[in-house]
Formats: structure tokens, C-alpha cells, sequence
């Protein structure tokens, strides 16, 4: 990361004396395929582990039963932790006022931002959850849709142990071996989060800290207090062991700050917190649901992001207002699986709801990178802890 601040900044300082905008893009354009190559693999092994795991996970959880009761402590979790996120971004976005204190050009209103919304069907959203074809869902890497045929198939396995042996012993077979392949894979990282961030630092340059500083430090900051909380409940749970865990998954944190994208630390991750002591069939159960359905990071981004917007326009949105878009974006967030930049797709919707200009996702666009670091680390620590504790509750963990 530091190597990678470093010759980014130099290719930076490089364009700007000789105004080589062509140099710099191809420099981005050429370094980013390490990056692409990367997120590419993790994609390419993501869909076929979270459904042999989860798979695998229900079935050994045993009847239906048992999997409506860790499921019911599981998104009791997820949904309070949301809460908690949106709510802490909506808060904080209040106090420090980031949008009205920004001495900065805002674009015109009838800018567009080349970012396509998202809006809250409800009928549409429901129907997406189902998928049609589940190779359709591997293929597209539809994580929200995989893990639905995963319930399915993990339910109907257990309701019938002596034919679906020889199935889940297969299906764990093909867990190990992806993992191994992950292993592989994560020999590529280094390389991958050196090409990400000299990328962003050599487009952007380091000047944009000083731009947006203060946004980015007050973001920064409401993700240290998210940390801190979620740190918090989980001393609650485990105890003092909380400090272990955090150390025992800086790995999959600092790649998914690195690649800015938490789904890059999912394979890691499930290693880790199987290290740390988790049953194998919680993991494999409650962490690719989290993924779909605990993005703290992302939470608290996204009522940050479209509040600060609206104060640039000077948009005043009663609580109300606000407390609406908490549960649009809480709904329309669901399936964003980490995948860079898919955040802003979702603030889109919600601001074209609120009728507050797309335009504003402009002043985001360059520093969104930098932000995405931070928010796709919290994402992973969120479910690390999610994990934790759903195996503390159903006394699976070591």
C-alpha cells in the first residue's frame, strides 16, 4: 500500500509538470489490469464457495428448525447492526454538516453522473431475490440469489441425510479445494493492492486529501466510531477475546481496504474465523448471508454520502425525510456483495427519490476510492464479529 502511495504520487507529480494527462491514463489504464486480473479471480471462485459452503452449512445444522433458529439470530444481528450504521452516519452527517461547510464548485444541476439509479420496487426487488436459473446466478455472481438456492438445496438435504450423504461430502470436498485455490489466488494480492491504489493516487493525486480532507477525516472518523461500537458489542458477547479476533483477521481487513472491495476478503476471511474458533457450519452459513445483508461500512456510507449531497444543494430533508431514506436504503442495499463503486449506484436511487440532484455524486467521484477503502474494511469486520457472535449464541465456538 505504502509502495503503491508512493509511485502513484510520483506518476501524479510527473503529469502535472509536463501536462501528460495521456501518460497518466495509460499508466492507470495498463496497472489497473493487476487489480482487474485479481477481483476477476475472487469473482471467479466467490459464487461456487458461498454455495458449497452454505450448502454444506445447512445441512450440517441439521432440520428445519435449527436453521429458522440460527437464521433468526443471525438477521436479528444483521438488522440491528444496520441500524445502528445508518443511524450513526445519519447522525454524524448532521452534526459536522460536511455538505454546507464545503467551499467547492457544485455542479450544475442538470449534470448527469453516468450512474445508472436504482428504485424501490418492491415487486422487482422480490422477484430478483428468486433466480430463474441458478447457473444464470454463478455466472453473474448473484450472491443474494445464490445463497437462496443454497437454503433450498442445504434444507432439502437435511430433511433426508441418507441419500444427501455422499452429496455433502462432495460439496465439502469442493470447499476445500476452492479454498485451496484461494490460497493461490491471495499470492496475487500484494501486487493487486499496489496496482489499485498507485491507480487512484497517480489519477486523483495526493492533492485531493487536501480538497476533501475534512469529508474524508469526518468519514474516517465515523468509521472508527463504528469499529468502537461494533468492538464493543462484541466484548459483550466473547469477552476479552474480541481483541483476538480483530487481530486474527487484520489479513482479510487490510486486502479489502487495499482492493476496496469486501467481497476480495470473503475466501480469507472464512479461514480466518475458522482459525479464530467459529464451527465451520456458521461460518459457512452466517457469513455469505452477511453479505448480503450486513455491509455496515457501506450502511453508513450511503446515509453520509446522500445527506452531505443534499446539504451541498442546500436541501433541507426533515428527519422524517431521513428516516424514510434509512429504509430505502436499507431495502434497495441488499445484494451489493462489496463489488467496488456499486454503492453509489444505490445512493443514486435514493436521491433521484428525494429529488436532490444526481449531479452531486460528482463531487464523490474522485475521492470514492479512498472512501470505498475504508467502508469495505468495516464490512468485513462487521461480519467477522456477526460470525462470532452467532457461534458464542449457539455455543460453537472453540
Amino acid at each position: 500500500m505504502l509502495a503503491g502511495i508512493a509511485v502513484g504520487g510520483f506518476i501524479h507529480n510527473q503529469y502535472l509538470e509536463s501536462d501528460g494527462k495521456a501518460d497518466v491514463a495509460f499508466y492507470t489504464d495498463k496497472i489497473s489490469i493487476a487489480t482487474k486480473i485479481f477481483l476477476n479471480l475472487i469473482k471467479m471462485i466467490i459464487g461456487p464457495l458461498v454455495f458449497s459452503s452454505l450448502v454444506v452449512g445447512v445441512a450440517k445444522l441439521g432440520d428445519v428448525k435449527v436453521v429458522g433458529r440460527v437464521g433468526g439470530k443471525t438477521l436479528s444481528w444483521f438488522i440491528f447492526a444496520t441500524i445502528i450504521s445508518l443511524s450513526l452516519g445519519m447522525f454524524l452527517v448532521n452534526f459536522f454538516q460536511p455538505g454546507a461547510n464545503m467551499n467547492i464548485p457544485i455542479p450544475d444541476e442538470s449534470v448527469k453522473a453516468g450512474v445508472v439509479a436504482t428504485s424501490l420496487n418492491v415487486s422487482d426487488f422480490v422477484s430478483h431475490i428468486f433466480p430463474t436459473s441458478i447457473i444464470k446466478a454463478l455466472a453473474d455472481n448473484e450472491i443474494l440469489q445464490i445463497i437462496i438456492f443454497s437454503l433450498f438445496f442445504g434444507v432439502a438435504c437435511a430433511a433426508m441425510p441418507e441419500i444427501s450423504a455422499p452429496v455433502i461430502k462432495a460439496l465439502d470436498a469442493v470447499t476445500h479445494i476452492i479454498l485451496k485455490i484461494t490460497h493461490y489466488v491471495m499470492n496475487v494480492a500484494p501486487i493487486a493492492v499496489f496496482a489499485a491504489i498507485s491507480a487512484t493516487i497517480a489519477q486523483n493525486g495526493l492533492e485531493v486529501l487536501g480538497t476533501f480532507g475534512k469529508l474524508i477525516a469526518e468519514f474516517y472518523l465515523g468509521l472508527f466510531i463504528l469499529w468502537c461500537i461494533l468492538v464493543t458489542l462484541g466484548f459483550l458477547v466473547i469477552g476479552k477475546r474480541i481483541t483476538h479476533l480483530i487481530s486474527s483477521i487484520k489479513d482479510a481487513v487490510l486486502l479489502a481496504f487495499g482492493t476496496a472491495s469486501s467481497e476480495s476478503a470473503f475466501p480469507k476471511l472464512t479461514q480466518q474465523l475458522e482459525r479464530f474458533g467459529c464451527s465451520n457450519k456458521i461460518v459457512s452459513f452466517v457469513l455469505p448471508l452477511g453479505y448480503s445483508f450486513n455491509l455496515d461500512g457501506s450502511m453508513m456510507y450511503m446515509t453520509f454520502a446522500s445527506l452531505f449531497i443534499a446539504q451541498c444543494y442546500h436541501i433541507q430533508l426533515t428527519f422524517a425525510q431521513q428516516l424514510s431514506m434509512l429504509l430505502i436504503l436499507m431495502l434497495t442495499s441488499k445484494g451489493i456483495a462489496g463489488v467496488p463503486r456499486a454503492s453509489l449506484v444505490v445512493i443514486s436511487g435514493a436521491l433521484s427519490t428525494f429529488h436532490i440532484p444526481e449531479a452531486g455524486l460528482l463531487l464523490l467521484m474522485g475521492i470514492d476510492q479512498l472512501l470505498d477503502m475504508g467502508r469495505s474494511a468495516t464490512n468485513v469486520v462487521g461480519n467477522a464479529v456477526a460470525t462470532v457472535v452467532v457461534s458464542k449464541w449457539e455455543n460453537e465456538l472453540q
